[in-house]
């Protein structure tokens, strides 16, 4: 369809001048040829270039034809110096940032050329459309006007369901990244047939059913194909699917749930054996070898992803003991130790028949507790708030002291979690609910999570937390949600107050008169070795023993604190990297003052130890020269991943 110059109104058939519909691509390609301005000084005909036209006259505009002249009106500009002022950066009429190439051919052809611009010319033209983050929502029928488009790019969209009859024919790459498509389904109603590319990562994929949308019957010619970053989970009715593209050899499935099974990369390798690329990474001949025969058990292999975490050294903790008076006779005797705890996503799969048990324990609580959960938050001090945090603590680490006595870690006390998976009553699901509302947030686990914690150590400069435990996930999908949200590491410290106590005597009078002659005796007896030890001890000088302290002590509940507290990102893991290796840096705790007095306590001991010997010089501490060492922990997860056949099947083997 051609123009009409008749009047001063602009077209409706013209793609750059109609009113933009809301939320269609063929309205989104209209907006976009209005903001290039192609009617517009300096582009398009006008008094600025109408000698260039003949006749000139506003009636007869439709018949112009160019007029080849070398000279120029008066008033008027030539052509290089309108092109100048599109293709000057400092020009007003410059191109914006985000333009391409192709924006600034159509600027220049509408200057040197005007009349080309028509309906004919677009839809003959484009041969790639990028329509990417404008919010559109349809793919609308509009699009089978251009008959030569072969690349479509819609990525970053709004888009949730595409209509493939309104796709054109003649299309090779399509690119849907970004958008809110659930399932394939809507595509293979009559897909492209000389379709080469498709793009769906960054989607919203989910369920097996989706393996029965990547057949040769809807793709024949399919070359390359990206899901990447959905939440696919069955890889075995996958790879059986995309064994029928006989023509695929690039393929992208990393960010799925299905490609942290530790045997992802070696059964796809081994299932597609055209495939020469698998997640951007070239499948070399030493893979092939390797996994071959791994497709014919696939089957038999379990779908768990494994996780090891790893828990080093932690430095820079305050010694918070110097702090503290020296306890008298009557106490308190004060006890310190400092544990790192983090949080992982709970297998609801795998793990909730076994741990319903436990967890019915931990959430009911004491009596005590009951008492002290009625009063409001704001009526509650501070003191009682540590002893219920401690008293929690207390109670699920007794819960759990079995299982820490076989591995050498512990499971710490507060999980939090869908209420699915507790059988309990509901009086201690409401309990624990207000006993939530005094305990530290942050010494809780996020919704979904159970809280780890590494074995109780003393204070030293350097602590070896020396924490390893693994972690086996069969509930793929919310472990992804759980990568894409990252692990918080929390170093608590623990304190306990113990006093020392004191047995009332009780004398039955019975007892004291059946009693008395044997007494009498045994106490004469008794001061005749009493002055024969006196005498020996005076003759050979044996010192006096001093008074042991009282060896039964009552402890008050731990009282947690928080010294440092961060995030760990694991996004890494589901992009295909096996290993994310951290040093968590919360920051400096210590103080001048609390090293001063620590270096002063140290070199007492040295002393006492060390008596015959010359005790070594300690070096003192000065403010200009004191840089003291940050809090940190060193942390490590790593995804299990299998090398060879041989070891996914000893691993995985059903």
């Amino acid at each position: 369809m051609e123009a009409s110059y008749e009047s001063e109104s602009e077209p409706e058939a013209w793609p750059g001048t109609q009113r933009p519909g809301t939320g269609t691509v063929s309205a989104a390609v209209r907006e976009h040829l209005r903001k290039l301005c192609l009617r517009e000084f300096p582009c398009g005909a006008g008094s600025w270039n109408k000698s260039r036209f003949l006749p000139q006259t506003w009636r007869t505009w439709r018949k112009l034809v160019t007029k080849e002249e070398d000279v120029v009106s008066p008033g008027e500009e030539t052509v290089e110096a309108l092109l100048g002022l599109v293709r000057s950066p400092h020009s007003p009429w410059a191109l914006l940032n985000d333009s391409n190439a192709e924006d600034s051919f159509l600027r220049e052809l509408a200057i040197r050329n005007p009349l080309m611009i028509t309906d004919t010319f677009f839809y003959s033209y484009f041969r790639s459309l990028r329509v990417v983050d404008k919010e559109v929502t349809l793919v609308d029928k509009d699009l089978l006007k251009f008959l030569k488009l072969e690349e479509l790019v819609l990525s970053a969209n709004r888009i949730k369901e595409v209509d493939a009859t309104n796709l054109p024919p003649t299309l090779k790459v399509l690119e849907l990244y970004g958008n809110e498509i659930s399932s394939m389904e809507c595509l293979c109603a009559r897909p492209p047939a000389g379709l080469q590319h498709l793009g769906l990562g960054h989607n919203k994929l989910l369920g097996p059913l989706e393996s029965l949308y990547v057949t040769a019957d809807h793709w024949p010619n399919l070359v390359s194909l990206d899901l990447g970053f959905n939440d696919l989970t069955d890889l075995q009715s996958m790879v059986a699917s995309l064994r029928t593209l006989r023509h695929l050899r690039l393929l992208v499935l990393q960010g799925n749930p299905l490609a942290l099974v530790p045997y992802y990369r070696g059964l796809t390798i081994d299932s597609l054996a055209q495939l020469c690329v698998l997640d951007d990474i070239t499948v070399s001949p030493n893979e092939k070898h390797f996994f071959r025969g791994l497709s014919l058990s696939g089957d038999l292999l379990a779908q768990e992803a494994q996780f090891v975490v790893t828990i080093g050294n932690l430095r820079g903790v305050l010694d918070t003991s110097v702090l503290d008076p020296e306890p008298g006779p009557e106490g308190p005797f004060i006890a310190y130790s400092y544990y790192v705890t983090y949080d992982f996503v709970r297998d609801e799969e795998g793990e909730a028949d076994e741990d319903t048990g436990e967890l019915a324990e931990i959430v009911k609580p004491s009596p005590s507790l009951e008492l002290l959960v009625e009063e409001s938050p704001e009526e509650v001090g501070e003191d009682v708030i540590k002893d219920i945090v401690g008293g929690v603590t207390e109670e699920v680490e007794g819960s759990l002291e079995s299982e820490a006595e076989e591995s050498g870690e512990s499971e710490l006390s507060v999980i939090s979690g869908p209420s699915t998976i507790l059988q309990t009553p509901r009086a201690s699901a409401e309990e624990l609910a207000k006993l939530r509302l005094c305990i530290d947030p942050r010494l809780c686990p996020s919704p979904g999570t159970v809280l780890f914690s590494t074995t109780h150590k003393p204070w030293a400069e350097v602590i070896p937390c020396s924490y390893e435990m693994q972690h086996s996930l069969r509930d793929l999908v919310p472990l992804k949600a759980f990568l894409l949200a990252g692990t918080t590491v929390t170093i608590v410290e623990e304190k306990i107050l113990s006093w020392p106590v004191v047995l009332p005597a009780v004398d039955s009078p019975l007892s004291a008169k059946r009693g008395k002659g044997e007494k009498d005796k045994k106490g004469k007896e008794k001061d005749r070795k009493g002055q024969g030890e006196k005498e020996l001890a005076k003759e050979w000088k044996v010192p006096k023993k001093k008074k042991e302290p009282p060896k039964e002590l009552r402890q008050d509940p731990p009282i947690l604190q928080v010294l440092g507290r961060g995030l760990v990102i694991l996004e890494p893991l589901l992009a295909g990297e096996p290993l994310v290796s951290t040093v968590c840096n919360f920051g400096t705790v210590r103080t001048l003052t609390s090293d001063r007095l620590t270096l002063a306590r140290d070199s007492k001991k040295i002393k006492k130890v060390a008596k015959k010997e010359k005790p070594k010089a300690v070096n003192p501490i000065y403010e200009s020269d004191y840089h003291p060492e940050p809090l940190t922990v060193e942390v490590q997860i790593q995804l299990n991943q299998c090398r060879s056949a041989a070891e996914a099947l000893r691993m995985f083997a059903v």
